[in-house]
């Protein structure tokens, strides 16, 4: 058992604003459909203000929200801009009056749809595609810097390429797959970046800064099979509420990849078992893809995923102030991030078997005074887990690790 008081801190245009009391918090990041890219994450949070004193909040300030773990180390948790910000009078005694300023924040993915992309884009690897895109909303061009801006502003060792950076993270470059060069025309540019990324099987999202990163179609096999799964405990979260769904929505068993040029070229798979129990059910799946062989791997892969109804263990609930969380399994709940591998125990046996192995998608955190609690929104394995390429297994793997009746073609995580 394990005490816990959340402790805030709160920045807002670089400005510490710690000592305004926090009334309510909801952040949310990352999706909740495994089908499509994240959307902007974004923060909705109240403070009181006691004193009256004039705060400088403005539309377009930055917002940093982090939240100390068990050992005091503060957990940067949201990242972005504000975007609407109200001020009211809450409450009237006999010796003044407090106020609340309500604060609505959006993570950088918010920016994409309003910029358009109007350039060419050379044919190049999903990842460099997606850094190409990104970078020109989101690194400083040299005609945009200020006038006035001296050299010695800058912390000397800072490169160029990172000095006006706004919300660019880690891109996984240069990705696994080809895709087709681009023709200039206007596009804008979230919904440029998210065909790239579904064409490349990958995810965009932002972090916990509210930087706009991307991940490609190994990334989550590679951090798994490197750094295992995160353990965490049923019996420490919330009961009500725990569900597992099995949706005949879900299913599909004709796919079509269009690929190539202007998505002129077509492979289409099936699986006539599920035609014949379900119907034929289909979906298109129009892509940047250049070669064939990567449209027939992809077919294969959402045909192996969706040809039949399958339990999806959908969202986990833990408050972070309940005394029988530990303290391991809530600095890694604080430390949440898009793809990180969990391993739940502890659930009913007649659910998933007790065990569920998968990866979050998405969270929201949910607090007001004194209390905070967080939402885990989680998919199996088998949504993510892609084979990789030989350069990408990490060096310490051992060939006496790896069964020896296993194809390298069907290995997915080796470790």
């Amino acid at each position: 058992m394990s005490n816990f008081s959340p402790v805030w801190r709160l920045k807002i245009n670089s400005v510490d604003y710690t000592e305004l009391i926090l009334a309510n918090l909801t952040i949310t990041s990352g999706r909740t459909d495994i089908y499509t890219q994240a959307v902007a994450g974004y923060a909705n949070l109240t403070l009181i203000n006691l004193d009256q004193t004039l705060l400088n909040f403005e539309i377009n300030q930055t917002v940093s929200i982090e939240l100390q773990d068990s050992s005091s180390v503060y957990v940067p948790i949201f990242g972005g801009t504000i975007t609407d910000l109200e001020l009211s009078i809450s409450e009237i005694g006999n010796v003044g009056y407090s106020q609340s300023y309500t604060i609505t924040a959006l993570g950088a993915l918010a920016r994409l749809p309003k910029a358009l992309y109007l350039d060419n884009l050379a044919e190049d690897g999903d990842g460099d595609q997606i850094y190409e895109v990104l970078r020109t909303v989101l690194l400083a061009q040299w005609q945009a810097v200020p006038p006035a801006l001296t050299w010695a502003t800058y912390e000397p060792t800072v490169q160029w390429i990172d000095a006006e950076n706004t919300g660019l993270g880690e891109i996984d470059r240069p990705g696994n797959y080809t895709l087709i060069a681009r023709g200039s025309s206007a596009i804008d540019v979230y919904t440029l970046a998210s065909n790239i990324a579904l064409s490349g099987l990958g995810i965009l999202y932002e972090n916990s800064l509210g930087q706009i990163s991307y991940d490609d179609s190994t990334h989550r096999t590679t951090y798994l099979s490197v750094n295992g799964y995160t353990d965490l405990s049923a019996a420490e979260a919330r009961a009500a509420g725990l569900m597992i769904t099995t949706r005949s929505g879900d299913v599909r068993n004709f796919i079509t990849i269009k690929y190539g040029t202007n998505a002129n070229q077509s492979y289409e798979a099936e699986d006539l078992t599920s035609i014949a129990l379900y119907g034929k059910l289909g979906q298109v799946f129009n892509t940047f893809l250049k070669h064939t062989a990567d449209a027939e791997d992809q077919a294969a892969f959402y045909l192996a995923l969706r040809a039949y109804p399958q339990p999806v263990f959908n969202s986990i609930t833990y408050d972070l102030t309940n005394n029988l969380v530990d303290n391991a399994d809530r600095d890694s709940l604080i430390n949440v991030f898009m793809g990180l591998p969990v391993n739940i125990t502890d659930l009913p046996l007649n659910m998933n078997s007790g065990t569920f192995q998968g990866f979050v998608e998405g969270w929201t955190f949910q607090a007001s005074y004194n209390q905070v609690g967080i939402t885990l929104f989680v998919s199996p394995l088998a949504f993510s887990l892609q084979a990789m390429n030989w350069q990408s297994v990490p060096a310490v793997e051992t060939w006496n690790s790896v069964s020896n009746t296993l194809d390298w073609i069907n290995a997915t995580i080796v470790a």
